[in-house]
């Protein structure tokens, strides 16, 4: 089979190396799976860089998320099982964790529903508890985990207000229903947020950048709000003034959602449980905005590092000579 390898550490588009090798070997309580669809994470490019919290031995195949087929046809959502990740026609992953792909999403849009979706309800229902009629404010809402953080927050019942850095992602946000949408290129983040809530400030705000946007998520936080932090893409892990939070009576809420897995994994059942339901009614439809073939793999995890993509993009395996499907 062919799968994409990583045999030293760097950037994905200079250390990933399509080749033909074996099929994995399931080992116990794992099961061998064709890869429909691999979804594309930015952790994917962190691992390539040696800079995430997990690090498979070298050589890896990364992909951390897809849509694949059982022996017996099946159709599942998984975590690959590293090092034999996603980036490959077959990789092998824990029975005990295959989740059923929704009917309702075709397999681009399942190999995208778990990570981001999940890491998104986690972030709003479970730590931030986000209430019908509360004003959610997402960083990078025109992104993977920022857009499904929207579309959850729309199916709550709240009012979103979304940050994108550029027109093309401002109208991207705009399109997957924020009521509010911030060019951070071209607006004062600090400013429009107080102007769209008359000064009060968001009750939750969805960070999956850090840096930057965090001191202004603290600037902009409301009386009682909540601050859920659940990654950096900025590069910079923010210090936040504990005075700043106690002065202003709000809490700075963390999310390691892979935690739950190990820690509470009914919670990530149910969740999926939910997340099929929200997209068996179109409540929520994840933002796939390219489909790339295998060949095109290295090339779009490097995108998606630099941070020019909007969405999720997907490798599909089947895919050939780049064509949309």
């Amino acid at each position: 089979m062919q799968a994409w390898q990583v045999h030293e550490l760097g950037e994905p588009g200079e250390v990933m190396r399509l080749a033909d090798v074996g099929r994995p070997a399931p080992g116990e309580g794992q099961v061998l799976l064709r890869v429909r669809a691999a979804n594309i994470n930015f952790p994917d490019a962190l691992m390539c860089r040696g800079q995430y919290q997990v690090r498979p031995p070298l050589p890896f195949t990364p992909g951390v998320e897809i849509c694949g087929e059982t022996e017996d046809g099946r159709r599942v959502i998984a975590n690959p099982a590293l090092p034999y990740g996603g980036f490959a026609e077959y990789a092998v992953a824990d029975a005990a964790a295959l989740l059923p792909a929704p009917d309702a999403l075709d397999d681009a849009e399942a190999a995208a529903l778990h990570i981001g979706y999940q890491t998104a309800w986690f972030a709003l229902h479970r730590r931030a508890r986000l209430e019908a009629g509360e004003t959610l404010l997402v960083h990078a809402a025109a992104g993977g985990v920022g857009s499904a953080a929207v579309q959850l927050g729309k199916a709550a019942g709240a009012t979103v207000i979304g940050v994108a850095g550029g027109a093309d992602k401002a109208a991207v946000a705009r399109d997957l229903g924020c009521d509010v949408v911030i060019d951070r290129r071209e607006q004062d983040v600090v400013a429009a947020v107080k102007e769209a809530t008359g000064g009060r400030g968001a009750d939750v705000v969805f960070d999956p950048v850090g840096g930057e946007a965090y001191t202004q998520s603290a600037k902009t936080v409301a009386f009682e709000g909540r601050i859920v932090i659940v990654g950096f893409a900025s590069g910079t892990i923010p210090s936040p003034g504990l005075n700043h939070a106690l002065i202003k009576n709000y809490a700075i809420l963390g999310l390691h959602w892979g935690l739950y897995n190990t820690k509470n994994p009914k919670l990530v059942q149910h969740c999926h449980e939910q997340l099929t339901e929200l997209a068996a009614r179109g409540a929520i439809k994840p933002l796939v905005s390219e489909r790339v073939p295998l060949a095109g793999a290295a090339d779009a995890v490097q995108r998606v590092a630099d941070g020019v993509t909007t969405g999720r993009v997907t490798v599909l395996p089947s895919l050939e000579n780049g064509a949309a499907a």
